[in-house]
């Protein structure tokens, strides 16, 4: 068998909506055939520099060396300034992002639709398929 490519990628996601980052990064783990580094950074394992300067550098870095952008396009993305300011790091680098429709979510933020080089539904397949289509 061919050794798998690596992908490089970067969930973004708000902490008090940690169980979406969860699942995406269960999927991605626990996908076949499927390798990739996880440039995230979870709820276990916060950053250190809390002020708002630390922390958008230290989302740019982690952005930086990410292939690809997921974003878990619930409603809470549209009124996070923290997302806004990932999905504007993302598309100034000019990263791929698949944004990721929410299970029986009825509404999708727009900041997510317009910036998603793709949208995908609330499945380990779709969003698999579209890593391994854009990465």
């Amino acid at each position: 068998m061919p050794e798998l490519k690596t992908r490089t990628l970067f969930i973004s996601h708000a902490w008090a909506y940690s169980d979406h980052y969860k699942t995406i990064a269960g999927w991605l783990e626990n996908a076949p055939h499927f390798d990739w580094k996880n440039c995230s950074v979870p709820s276990t394992d916060r950053l250190t520099d809390k002020t708002s300067k630390g922390l958008s550098e230290a989302m740019t870095r982690q952005i930086s060396v990410a292939q690809c952008v997921i974003i878990c396009a619930g409603m809470y993305a549209a009124h996070s300034a923290w997302i806004d300011y990932e999905i504007n790091e993302a598309v100034r680098m000019k990263k791929v992002i698949i944004g990721v429709e929410p299970w029986g979510q009825e509404r999708i933020p727009v900041n997510v639709q317009k910036a998603a080089s793709k949208m995908v539904g609330w499945n380990s397949a779709s969003v698999i398929r579209a890593v391994r289509e854009l990465v």
